[in-house]
């Protein structure tokens, strides 16, 4: 039985709950940039999420939301939406993972700050923007950060324009990201019968990892 479902969206949710989870594949695609955020002195204050949901879960999550303005939404009256995904990826680490010279950070973020939902009416989707502060600022010559889901219940991926950006970063530093190969489950592939069938293994997430590098001298 499905146990977890990070958006704590009920109906889809009973759903997947009432048909069984006998093996790992991808139920929502998200589409991501990310902004890494620097203190004056240099350091590494927090990590600017921003998840672009494929159409489908964005029309599922909006089921039963009220609108004011026929297909579009404000941002307030997303607010509830938005509040139960950023308090549900708690228990999930928010998906993301930081290595500093090397070595994983355990525990590493608080709780998320800044958070909102965006609705584009044009392209139907939603988007969630949430800032993760690192606990303790960090100075580091090399960082790392990983997004993926362990489970593989949900796939990342990077924007294809401008994924990361380095806001305040010493001049000196610079960004790159390394992109999974997932050509057997991209987002054209929705929950239909064959895809269904696709071989996958819960906890291949990591396999699928996203990662940003920054090296600063």
């Amino acid at each position: 039985m499905l146990q977890r479902f990070i958006f704590l969206i009920a109906g889809l949710a009973g759903v997947l709950a009432a048909a069984g989870r006998a093996e790992a594949h991808p139920h929502v695609w998200v589409t991501m940039t990310e902004e890494l955020l620097y203190a004056p002195d240099g350091s590494i204050t927090g990590v600017r999420h921003s998840w672009t949901f494929d159409d489908m879960y964005s029309a599922f999550a909006l089921q039963g939301l009220d609108s004011k303005t026929p297909g579009a939404f404000t941002r307030d009256e997303l607010k509830p939406l938005a509040q139960v995904n950023v308090e549900s990826l708690k228990e999930y680490a928010y998906f993301t993972y930081a290595k500093i010279d090397g070595k994983r950070l355990k525990d590493a973020f608080a709780d998320p700050i800044d958070y909102f939902l965006d609705y584009d009416a044009k392209q139907t989707v939603l988007t969630l923007h949430f800032t993760l502060p690192f606990k303790t600022p960090v100075k580091a010559k090399a960082l790392e950060l990983e997004v993926y889901d362990p489970e593989f219940f949900i796939d990342f991926g990077f924007a294809a324009q401008d994924p990361v950006r380095l806001t305040s970063a010493p001049a000196a530093c610079a960004a790159s990201v390394e992109k999974p190969h997932d050509d057997f489950f991209p987002a054209t592939l929705r929950l239909n019968k064959a895809f269904a069938s696709s071989e996958a293994n819960i906890g291949m997430g990591a396999s699928f990892a996203n990662r940003i590098w920054v090296k600063c001298p």
